[in-house]
């Protein structure tokens, strides 16, 4: 009999943990597993079997609840009690966590019933919410006071999951680190060194802890003759890419590459709102930089690393980039900040890592590897290093176990 899988994300399918737990779902599929996904929001694939537990009104409800009380992951108990009636009549031998601060699940409930279920548990971060009172990253702010207990959260309101009203860091840790520790069959899962590092001074160091890296889809992310509109290919690409453009992914590094660069280059920035989009349009030439809103299509994607002379990642806190080796894959050199685990996916055939925030070592390494050529073929030498299928092999072995 097949063993039974549960997956819980935010998502199903789209942005890159959900892009993750479907390829997961469909890898397990293929070694004869049976497989559910449950997600916070949005759709799923046809092909994944799972569904959505969250709604609109229960999810802006626990957004108002986050803002006013601070309590991202203590609201949705309805959504949560109906999740732990179904997981009860399914009896899974494995449930693979993913992100649970999505607005979408009151996480005491969740983990009661895991340390109640005695079941085999994997919980894969990707990001450090989970050990801290508030905050998804603190690398920005430079704060650690989540190695001792949060208090007096200087960042409620700027960083995610915003507080706007309320700084409850305090009374969120004790709740988090009593109700995350004691599971009995639990491995944390990191995609990077650092991160992995960073949970073994957290209350979360009981667990065992995998460094798993996420890996990219090799057949969607490959050098593709695609045209783009509004790229153009007499000049020198650099391009930037993310899903939200939000302060610590360093829009502001591409703005003034736009200014300091000469007209031979080009500064693209793939997946700004329209907001954003609207105000770059306004401040500079699209010849200069030219904006483009967030796009679901792997092919698009694909065109626009391939078009590029040098990928660069200016951001100021991350775990592991997936966009990385996305435009290596393509055969597209990457220059990044070294934060996180962002340096861990740029080895120093495919490009170049620069400190933190030192925008002249930037703009440098800009004209350098421009200069230098584009290294394709060392890039694309690196592709299989890459592979998603041969990383999650690795969570194949922990189904397995």
């Amino acid at each position: 009999m097949a063993r039974k899988i549960v997956q819980i994300n935010t998502v199903c399918g789209s942005g890159s943990t959900g892009r993750i737990m479907a390829d997961l779902y469909e890898m397990s599929e293929q070694r004869g597993y049976e497989n559910y996904c449950i997600f916070g929001r949005g759709k799923k694939p046809e092909q994944v079997v799972g569904m959505c537990i969250g709604s609109k009104p229960d999810f802006y409800m626990h957004v108002l609840r986050n803002f006013f009380r601070g309590e991202s992951g203590f609201g949705s108990k309805t959504a949560t009690k109906e999740l732990v009636k179904w997981l009860r009549e399914l009896k899974p031998d494995v449930i693979h966590l993913h992100n649970l601060h999505g607005f979408y699940l009151q996480v005491e409930l969740l983990f009661a019933y895991l340390k109640e279920a005695d079941v085999k548990v994997i919980w894969t971060l990707h990001d450090c919410w989970p050990f801290t009172g508030h905050c998804a990253f603190f690398d920005y702010a430079g704060c650690h006071k989540w190695k001792k207990g949060c208090k007096s959260c200087a960042y409620h309101r700027s960083a995610y999951p915003y507080a706007l009203f309320k700084d409850n860091a305090a009374n969120a840790y004790v709740r988090k680190a009593e109700a995350f520790s004691g599971v009995k069959h639990m491995t944390i899962v990191t995609p990077s060194k650092w991160l992995g590092q960073l949970v073994r001074q957290s209350f979360l160091k009981e667990y065992p802890v995998v460094v798993i890296p996420n890996g990219i889809n090799l057949e969607c992310f490959r050098p593709t003759n695609r045209p783009i509109k509004g790229v153009l290919r007499r000049k020198k690409i650099v391009l930037g890419v993310a899903n939200i453009w939000e302060k610590r992914k360093g829009l502001m590094y591409f703005e003034k590459l736009a200014q300091d660069l000469p007209n031979a280059y080009q500064v693209v920035v793939v997946g700004v709102s329209k907001k954003q989009k609207r105000q770059l349009k306004q401040k500079y030439n699209p010849a200069k930089l030219f904006a483009v809103t967030r796009t679901e299509s792997v092919e698009e994607l694909a065109a626009f690393y391939t078009a590029a002379d040098v990928f660069v990642n200016a951001t100021l806190e991350d775990n592991y980039p997936t966009t990385n080796m996305e435009a290596q894959a393509c055969g597209t050199p990457v220059i990044t900040f070294d934060t996180g685990g962002s340096s861990e996916s740029v080895p120093t055939a495919c490009g170049m890592v620069v400190p933190k925030g030192d925008y002249r070592a930037l703009y440098k390494a800009v004209l350098q590897m421009t200069k230098e050529g584009k290294r394709t073929d060392m890039c694309l030498l690196m592709r299989d290093r890459y592979d998603q299928k041969k990383c999650f092999e690795a969570y194949m072995e922990l189904y397995k176990e």
